[in-house]
């Protein structure tokens, strides 16, 4: 039994903030040196960086070993549920419309809507559709279901990875019913609805713009040239759905409703443009479409998905049905952590405490979907087309997670490490060392968020860790705490992009069929460069030169 207490400092080593970051900051160079440098499989990389925070958690941060483990362990949890549990039902939902047969159906769909370009299919599926799921669900499944969904409409592996990426990064500060911002702004001390508003304020120049470079990573300056229309009339409806839902309607429907008003945008406006496709773009699809109830079945899968997140979050007419589902929920006060690992005012830390999520998980409400798939799919073959049965669904099941076992083992790892860098102090000095430029911190702001999120994969985690310092920061520095927190909340989506787990996921979700540093390679400059962009963003926000709402 653990005995000992322990605060996390941000001075631990040598009592300086600066050497205490170099030195937390450590596994994360660790794990992408292995992955980018050396191309070790993406577990060793984890199981490396992880003993290299357990050391320095250890050594450097003073850290009880039991304790160290102890996080691990927690973090070890949270892999498996909820993050593990959401990528497997999801990945295992695409794997039914694969082995059905129905993909190909999908295609022609896509084809249909898209005028048989690839590119725009990419830019509704992975901008708009994507942003629909995040804002329902959250956690990883758009990219496991989104980056899946690309390459079953023939857009190849490592470009379907970065288009889901990078497209998803917006949206993510807005995700599984802005639970980010409600974060930022709980431990931040600002009102959520100020957060999303000063938000909605600097997404719209990301938004406009991420469709354009969506259109870069898939077909250069060509795709610009004959989609640029295309890309701007989403971007900008994207960008006043942003503003809209945030301001006027409710903050936690930014993302549904943004998605759902700019894939219908550019639905639109294709019935009135033909795109010119280039011969290599053109979707791989038999020409005839196939009957409405063909459709139907095989879009099954996205539209029931929608339809059940739909109704788990947001249905309170005679029953609250969220409040009922998240009633389920178990909360574990961790063995030998809680009560033992304190806040720097000496407090119980309430990190410690683990929220086991049951019925409110997105991953029961994707196996949900899955069954009800499964089982329709085995009632109507489409006129003995698509021979398919409930038994065999449940087989797609099995395989799927033998399929993704090294992937969900790194998933797993990541999370230790992240628990083990976060409990120990090493997280926290990377960001107090940013935080002590003082006026300067508005430009460097956003980093705090993008770091939270690129260690964790979450940019609710990165709020929770960094949202009390960027309020408190922003006293100091005689700064606008909202843009501060909204800095952290939308820099978090962006460093979800080169976040490990995103990686991992994103890799299984397109087959296998590329790894993780070849994904990394691609989508890395992308994030750094919209990074970069935020931070000018929040700077002229704080000194009063760009308009917030």
């Amino acid at each position: 039994m653990i005995v000992e207490t322990f605060v996390p400092s941000t001075t631990a080593i040598a009592d300086s903030t600066a050497i205490s970051a170099l030195v937390g900051i450590l596994p994360l160079l660790v794990f992408f040196v292995l992955l980018g440098v050396f191309k070790l499989a993406t577990h060793w990389c984890a199981v490396g960086a992880l003993v290299v925070a357990a050391i320095s958690a250890v050594v450097g941060f003073g850290m009880p070993a039991g304790m160290v483990g102890l996080s691990a362990l927690q973090g070890l949890a949270f892999g498996i549920a909820p993050i593990l549990y959401i990528v497997i039902a999801a990945v295992w939902l695409y794997n039914l419309t694969v082995r059905s047969g129905r993909a190909e159906d999908v295609r022609a769909v896509f084809s249909a809507v898209g005028k048989g370009d690839q590119r725009v299919q990419a830019l509704l599926v992975g901008y708009s559709f994507c942003a629909l799921l995040e804002g329902l669900a959250g956690f990883g499944a758009p990219v496991a279901i989104v980056a899946a969904m690309l390459v079953t409409l023939g857009v190849k592996p490592l470009k379907a990875a970065a288009v889901t990426m990078v497209g998803n990064s917006i949206n993510v500060g807005f995700g599984a019913m802005a639970i980010p911002v409600t974060t930022a702004g709980r431990i931040g001390g600002v009102p959520a609805t100020e957060v999303a508003a000063t938000a909605s304020s600097i997404t719209p120049w990301i938004a406009t713009l991420l469709p354009f470079l969506l259109v870069i990573i898939l077909d250069g300056t060509r795709g610009l040239r004959q989609l640029w229309h295309i890309a701007l009339v989403q971007g900008l409806v994207m960008s006043a759905g942003h503003i809209i839902a945030a301001n006027f309607i409710s903050y936690e429907l930014t993302a549904v409703f943004a998605a759902l008003l700019s894939f219908a945008a550019v639905a639109l406006l294709l019935n009135y443009s033909n795109p010119t496709t280039p011969e290599e773009y053109r979707s791989e699809t038999s020409e005839k479409l196939p009957s409405g109830s063909r459709i139907t079945l095989a879009l099954m899968p996205y539209w029931l998905v929608v339809i059940i997140f739909a109704v788990a979050k947001l249905w309170r007419l005679g029953v609250d049905i969220p409040a009922a589902l998240a009633s389920t929920d178990i909360t574990i006060e961790w063995p030998g952590l809680y009560g033992n690992l304190l806040t720097a005012s000496g407090e119980v830390s309430e990190s410690a405490i683990y929220n086991l999520q049951t019925l409110s998980s997105p991953g029961t409400m994707i196996v949900l979907t899955a069954l009800i798939v499964a089982f329709v799919y085995g009632r109507n073959s489409s006129g003995g087309v698509f021979e398919f049965s409930f038994v065999r669904g449940v087989k797609v099941l099995g395989e799927t997670i033998v399929s993704l076992r090294w992937s969900l083992l790194t998933i797993a790892l990541v999370m230790s490490l992240a628990y083990v860098m976060n409990f120990s102090g090493q997280t926290m000095a990377i960001g107090a060392a940013l935080a002590a430029t003082g006026a300067a911190f508005a430009f460097l702001s956003p980093i705090l968020g993008w770091i939270g999120t690129a260690v964790t994969g979450s940019a609710t985690s990165a709020n929770a860790l960094f949202a009390d310092l960027q309020a408190t920061a922003a006293a100091g520095a005689n700064l606008d705490s909202s843009v501060l927190l909204s800095a952290n909340t939308i820099g978090g989506g962006i460093g979800k992009i080169v976040s490990p787990q995103n990686l991992a996921i994103a890799a299984t979700a397109v087959g296998g069929k590329t790894s993780e540093s070849e994904i990394l390679k691609k989508v890395a400059p992308w994030s750094l460069g919209i990074l970069l962009l935020l931070c000018v963003l929040v700077f002229l926000a704080t000194q009063g030169i760009l308009p917030l709402m």
